[in-house]
């Protein structure tokens, strides 16, 4: 070797699969093109088949081919088993207003959280960021919480998800102020930044959920610990809205997001002006956490898990590694959901305990397999 790839090389190729780590625990590295080509395919038949099985768990007795036809019969009227009584009303209400929004709620909170949690760790070059960190799931807790509190679901005439969704706007600007320092936007400040908040937002959620009424304190719990249960079809609206415009956008930007692995330096001598693309990762990154905490409520682990089971799978391109990142999150919390339905049955565990205890010890399994170094993160 005479010379060095220039700069454009290191943010558009496939590098090779033994590539040393890069900065912050966080490396460019490439992987088999099958593994691509078939993971994403599957991910995609896995959501499928998590949605039809989910379709026929629950008290009421339904088969995968009735939840099958009902969803298919919805989607394509005139279907003949929905008029020849093969199917009945409460089968078809069961699975068609319950089960499958809540299925579709938790996919799109799942692949939403994954998504951030990948674009935060790219934004601060650190593989243990995570969206929560941020403080912004801690200020849609305390708006919540004051909705439950004041008036069990409308604070000055705001339901609970708006509440939650005001507070972790606010969160999200506090956040941002706090982390500029000279007009720039510092990463480790923004961690810090982020745990401070959220640590005193996390103390003002505490304190209105010991002094309010005791039958409060079951729904303020209820909603700090993450469920689905109560999902409807005018839920998915916003959440689904900010997954797909934030998607777009990562990828259409996934070269950038590649060159900000390699530092500073690099990503501004590839042309990426850096800090307008910091503000714009952090709008990104609270804007999905928002809208997800404020229907789902405090769904944790997904948005560290996610991310870094995707570099082992695909490398850390992040246009191979966001599809699997997304496709990966939604199957992943759609299946803590149908565990959650059914693991204590007829009692309902809160989501987020899954996610905890499933995630908690699946990534210490990775960093302890043989693919930790190849993740990027370091032992």
């Amino acid at each position: 070797m005479t010379g060095s790839p220039n700069a454009s090389e290191l943010a558009s190729r496939t590098p090779p699969a033994h590539s040393t780590p890069g900065p912050a625990g966080l490396q460019l590295l490439g992987k088999p093109r099958f593994l691509e080509r078939c993971l994403v395919p599957a991910l995609l038949i896995g959501v499928v088949l998590v949605l039809v099985v989910s379709g026929s768990t629950g008290p009421l007795k339904t088969t995968m081919g009735e939840s099958w036809q009902i969803v298919t019969g919805h989607l394509v009227p005139g279907m003949p088993w929905m008029v020849d009584g093969s199917v009945s009303v409460a089968q078809d209400q069961a699975v068609w207003n319950f089960r499958l929004p809540r299925a579709l709620l938790a996919g799109t909170a799942g692949a939403s959280l994954a998504l951030a949690g990948a674009l935060l760790q790219a934004n601060v070059r650190n593989p243990l960021a995570e969206p929560y960190i941020l403080g912004v799931s801690a200020g849609a807790g305390v708006g919540a919480v004051l909705a439950i509190v004041a008036g069990s679901t409308a604070v000055a005439g705001i339901g609970l998800n708006a509440a939650a969704f005001a507070g972790a706007a606010i969160a999200t600007v506090l956040v941002y102020l706090l982390a500029k320092q000279g007009g720039v936007i510092a990463p480790s400040r923004l961690i810090l930044a982020g745990v401070a908040l959220g640590s005193l937002l996390s103390a003002v959620t505490n304190f209105l959920t010991i002094t309010t009424d005791a039958q409060n304190v079951y729904s303020v719990l209820f909603f700090l610990l993450g469920s689905v249960s109560a999902a409807t079809y005018p839920q998915l609206l916003l959440p689904g809205l900010s997954l797909l415009a934030v998607s777009v956008y990562a990828m259409l930007r996934s070269r950038a997001l590649n060159a900000l692995l390699a530092g500073d330096e690099t990503a501004t001598a590839l042309g990426v002006n850096v800090q307008a693309m910091r503000r714009t990762l952090l709008l990104a990154t609270a804007l999905l956490t928002a809208t997800t905490v404020a229907v789902c409520g405090g769904i944790g682990f997904v948005g560290l898990v996610v991310p870094h089971a995707a570099r082992m799978a695909v490398g850390s391109d992040h246009r191979r590694m966001l599809p699997v990142t997304i496709f990966g999150g939604a199957l992943f919390l759609m299946l803590a959901d149908l565990l959650a339905r059914t693991v204590a049955q007829p009692a309902e565990i809160p989501i987020g305990i899954l996610t905890a205890a499933v995630g908690a010890p699946f990534f210490l399994w990775l960093m302890r397999g043989s693919g930790a170094n190849r993740a990027g993160v370091n032992r």
